[in-house]
C-alpha cells in the first residue's frame, strides 16, 4: 500500500524563493535604466524609483533574515511595486510620473529588453506580494493549531 506523505507548509521557503526572483528582476530592470541612461527620466520617476528600490532592499532584508515582518513587507512592496511599475511604464505618457513605453520615441532607448525588464519586474513584484500573502496565511493557520500540536514545517518565520 502506498501512503501519501503530507508536505509540510513552508511559507518561509516560498517567500525566500520569490524574494530571490524579485531581487534578480530589480537588477534586470535597473540594468535597463542604466543602459537607457537615468538622465532620460523625469525627476519624479527617478526619485520614486529610488524610493521603491530602498523599500525593496528593506523588504528583502526582512525576508532573508526571516523576521516576522517579512510577509507584510513583501505584500506592501510587491503589490505597490507592481502597480507603480505598470502605471509608469505600461500606460501611454500621462505626465511627470510617466516613463511610458507605448509610443516611446527612439531617443528614449526603449527596446525589447526594456519591455522584458519591465514585465519581468512587474511579474516578480506580483509573485513577491503573493508569496507574502501565502506566508502570512500559512502562519495564521499554524498559529491556530491546537495546543500541543507539533510544528512540522521547520519554518523559523515568526520567531
Amino acid at each position: 500500500m502506498v501512503r501519501s506523505r503530507r508536505i509540510p507548509f513552508d511559507g518561509d521557503r516560498v517567500l525566500r524563493t520569490a524574494g530571490a526572483v524579485f531581487a534578480v528582476a530589480l537588477l534586470v530592470h535597473g540594468a535597463d535604466h542604466a543602459r537607457r541612461g537615468v538622465g532620460e527620466l523625469a525627476p519624479a520617476v527617478f526619485w520614486l524609483g529610488n524610493a521603491q528600490t530602498v523599500g525593496a532592499l528593506a523588504a528583502l532584508f526582512l525576508v532573508f533574515t526571516r523576521t516576522r515582518w517579512a510577509p507584510a513587507a513583501a505584500i506592501v512592496v510587491g503589490f505597490a511595486g507592481a502597480v507603480g511599475f505598470a502605471t509608469v511604464h505600461l500606460l501611454p505618457d500621462w505626465g511627470p510620473l510617466s516613463d511610458a513605453f507605448p509610443g516611446a520615441h527612439s531617443h528614449a532607448g526603449v527596446t525589447a529588453f526594456s519591455w522584458f525588464a519591465a514585465l519581468f519586474e512587474i511579474g516578480a513584484d506580483l509573485a513577491f506580494g503573493a508569496a507574502g500573502v501565502y506566508a502570512l496565511r500559512g502562519r495564521d493557520q499554524t498559529d491556530r493549531r491546537p495546543v500541543g500540536a507539533a510544528d512540522v514545517s521547520g519554518s523559523t518565520m515568526g520567531t
